[in-house]
C-alpha cells in the first residue's frame, strides 16, 4: 500500500463517516417530526416508519421533499412553546417591582415596618427589575 493509496484510504472513511452521521441526524429529525405532528394520523405515522425501515435512504429524501417545509414550521411553533413557557414561567418567579413596592408600602402605613426599612425593600425592587 502506498502512502497516496492510505491518504485516500483516510479521506474516504472520513467522507463515509460524516455522511453516516449526517443520514443519522436527518433520520432522527424526521422521527422526531412525525411525531411531532398532531395533524398527521397513527396509520399514517405508522407507514413512515415501516418505509424508513425497510427503505431508508429513499424514504428519507421522499419526506424531506415532500414534508420538508412543515418540519421547520413544526419545529419553530415547538421553540415558540418552549419559549413563551420559560418567560412565563421567570415572570411568575421573578415578581413584579411595582407590586413589591406597593406591598412594602402597605407594610409601612400599617406600622409593621420603619421607613428605613421601607427604603431598603424599595431599592431591593428596584434593583430586582
Amino acid at each position: 500500500m502506498s502512502f497516496w493509496s492510505a491518504i485516500w484510504d483516510v479521506l474516504l472513511w472520513a467522507l463515509t463517516f460524516t455522511v453516516f452521521i449526517a443520514y443519522l441526524m436527518a433520520l432522527f429529525s424526521i422521527i422526531s417530526d412525525l411525531f411531532r405532528d398532531h395533524k398527521l394520523n397513527g396509520v399514517a405515522k405508522a407507514v413512515w416508519l415501516i418505509f424508513l425501515i425497510f427503505l431508508p435512504l429513499l424514504t428519507a429524501l421522499a419526506y424531506l421533499i415532500f414534508r420538508g417545509k412543515g418540519m421547520s414550521q413544526r419545529a419553530a411553533a415547538q421553540q415558540r412553546a418552549a419559549q413563551d413557557a420559560a418567560d412565563s414561567y421567570i415572570r411568575t418567579v421573578a415578581g413584579n417591582p411595582v407590586q413589591d413596592i406597593a406591598r412594602a408600602k402597605e407594610l409601612l402605613e400599617s406600622g409593621a415596618i420603619t421607613a428605613d426599612e421601607f427604603a431598603q425593600l424599595k431599592s431591593a425592587a428596584l434593583a430586582k427589575s
